[in-house]
C-alpha cells in the first residue's frame, strides 16, 4: 500500500513570510503541533509550536517575526509512492509522528501521521504493533470496565 492511499491530502501549510501570530492561530484553530512551510507548493521547512517558543520567543522575537525566522529548514519527508511499511520504519527510526508527503517533483501533496498509518496498515505486523503503541495506556480499572461492558 502506498502513502498516497492513506495520507491526508488537504494539507494546510503557510508561506515562509507568514507572521508567527498567524502561524500560531493556524495551529490553534486546526489543533496542529506543526505546520509545513511551502513556497509555491514546494516544501521548504517546518514550524512546530516548540520552534515558536524556543527559536522565537526565547530569542526575543515577537509575533510579527516570520515563519522563516523559526522554521527548521532540514525537513524529513516521504514520497507519495513510498510504501506504508517503509514510512513506518523511517518514522520509527527518526522518532517522528508525522511527515510531509511530496510528489516526484517535490511538491507538497499531503501529510501522513502515525494515526493515518495505524488505520491503514492493519494488514502488516509492524502496523499492528504500532497501533497498540500509539493507543493510550489503560489502567487496570479501565480494562475491568471494558471487560464488563461498562464503558
Amino acid at each position: 500500500m502506498q502513502i498516497s492511499e492513506v495520507m491526508t491530502a488537504n494539507v494546510r501549510y503557510v508561506r515562509p513570510e507568514t507572521r508567527l501570530a498567524e502561524v500560531a492561530r493556524e495551529m490553534r484553530d486546526n489543533d496542529f503541533g506543526s505546520v509545513p512551510i511551502a513556497d509555491d507548493e514546494r516544501l521548504v521547512g517546518m514550524v512546530t509550536d516548540r520552534d515558536i517558543v524556543v527559536r522565537g520567543l526565547a530569542h526575543g522575537l515577537d509575533a510579527s517575526a516570520s515563519a522563516r525566522d523559526v522554521m527548521s529548514p532540514n525537513v524529513l519527508y516521504c514520497f507519495d509512492y513510498d510504501t506504508v511499511e517503509d514510512v513506518l520504519k523511517n518514522m520509527g527510526a527518526n522518532q517522528v509522528r508525522r511527515l510531509p508527503v511530496v510528489d516526484r517533483a517535490k511538491r507538497l501533496v499531503g501529510v501522513v501521521s502515525l494515526g493515518d498509518l495505524s488505520k491503514a496498515a492493519a494488514q502488516t505486523p509492524t502496523a499492528s504493533a504500532l497501533k497498540k503503541i500509539s493507543q493510550p495506556a489503560q489502567t487496570d480499572a479501565d480494562e475491568h470496565e471494558m471487560r464488563d461492558g461498562n464503558v
